[in-house]
């Protein structure tokens, strides 16, 4: 829980009898610097607490002790100081590490004061710094074990807390504004840290397959809420597999929960291709009745089975998404372009709009546009983020900034 005082302060967390590391607290009068540091350490794993005055420091020490303590260095060091004494007279055992202006008279007093003390410093990372400066200077702290290579199960995931919603946006290919998100979920391993989605996503025979697209219907219109709520309203889709649409319960359920607001203006389901033709009168059919519940259906990861949406008598879908295999690189491979070209004439023919997935250069975002897709999505415009930095930050700047 974060207050004005001292944010996010939890006494030691264990999960059975494995303590879950690594634990950090930010130090910084600037309450932005602190929310900065603590999303970039969150991404690389870490548990984050922040402290904006050093005399709180006793009272959190006395709840929990973190693995590591960040101080930022201002010109002035005197937060820091009085930090780093307080840490020393303690006899703190983790590990210190201090930011600052690069040559800095205060950032070189600090680090000195902190080795006098008998702390353990790393080497102070200089301002400004890149994402990877940041992890090369936590590095010793940093999971040793790799990512599982069996599957995470799902049921402890969702009891644990671990499963998070990401948002990655989707952009107007013409105009370079943002045009909604799609929600992807994530898990953050106490051991792990954040886990691929292939290490967790069950397939169609697993029962916890129906509990995971549970969590992500409702996270997404929690999200949904928070971001309308801190900036504006916007356009989510979510994924879903094709064998939740074959439980009428919870079909019913998520017509229930979609939001009764004016500014809300449908969620869109993403079904994969391979799905959708497997099971195409099934997804024909929920897709005509949902529209009337102001849910869409898209059909995602389209590419070299186009030809099976070729003769469709009825296409109730608002949207293809083109598998980022023939949209990334596709600026320069003509095969790639012939199988975009052929999606794009069916949409066009269906009144469908289009987004091309793994759009990571500019010349395939050049081509894409190009060619005549509605939306573009990828790396170029940034990578999924969680609920709060996206809010803060993709909805906040202009795209062309960033292209």
């Amino acid at each position: 829980m974060r207050n004005p005082e001292i944010a996010d302060v939890e006494t030691i967390v264990t999960f059975g009898q494995r303590k879950i590391v690594p634990r950090v607290c930010i130090v910084d009068q600037k309450r932005h610097i602190r929310t900065f540091l603590a999303e970039a350490l969150e991404e690389l794993g870490f548990i984050t607490g922040e402290c904006a005055a050093s005399d709180q420091l006793p009272a959190l020490l006395d709840q929990q002790m973190p693995d590591l303590f960040v101080l930022g260095i201002p010109h002035d060091a005197a937060l820091a100081g009085h930090a780093l004494k307080i840490l020393g007279a303690r006899r703190y055992t983790g590990k210190v590490l201090l930011i600052g202006p690069r040559e800095s008279f205060a950032l070189s007093a600090a680090q000195l004061l902190g080795e006098e003390a008998g702390l353990t410093m790393l080497p102070p990372l200089a301002t400004p710094f890149s994402a990877e400066g940041l992890r090369s200077g936590v590095a010793p702290l940093l999971p040793l074990k790799a990512p599982p290579s069996a599957p995470v199960d799902v049921a402890e995931a969702l009891k644990a807390g671990w499963l998070e919603l990401w948002y990655q946006q989707k952009i107007d290919a013409r105009t370079l504004n943002p045009c909604g998100a799609e929600g992807l979920v994530r898990m953050r391993h106490p051991s792990w840290g954040v886990v691929p989605p292939a290490s967790f996503i069950p397939d169609d025979r697993d029962p916890q397959l129906k509990s995971l697209s549970e969590f992500v219907i409702q996270r997404a219109v929690e999200d949904w809420h928070y971001f309308a709520t801190q900036n504006s309203p916007i356009d989510i889709s979510i994924n879903l597999p094709i064998s939740f649409l074959e439980d009428a319960a919870s079909v019913s359920a998520l017509c229930r929960q979609i939001p009764d607001h004016p500014a809300f203006n449908g969620l869109i389901v993403e079904i994969k291709s391979s799905e959708i033709i497997d099971n195409l009168d099934l997804a024909i059919d929920v897709a005509k009745r949902m529209r009337f519940h102001n849910i869409a259906f898209s059909i995602d990861d389209v590419g070299a089975d186009w030809p099976s949406f070729t003769e469709l008598t009825t296409f109730p879908f608002v949207e293809i998404k083109v598998d980022r295999e023939f949209v990334t690189g596709c600026a320069d491979d003509r095969r790639k372009q012939m199988v975009c070209r052929n999606i794009l004439e069916i949409a066009d023919y269906y009144g469908a709009r289009t987004v091309a997935k793994g759009v990571e250069t500019r010349s395939d975002l050049a081509m894409t546009h190009g060619m005549g897709f509605d939306l573009a999505q990828g790396y170029l415009f940034g990578k999924p983020t969680n609920t709060r930095k996206f809010a803060r930050a993709a909805l906040a700047r202009p795209v062309a900034a960033l292209v």
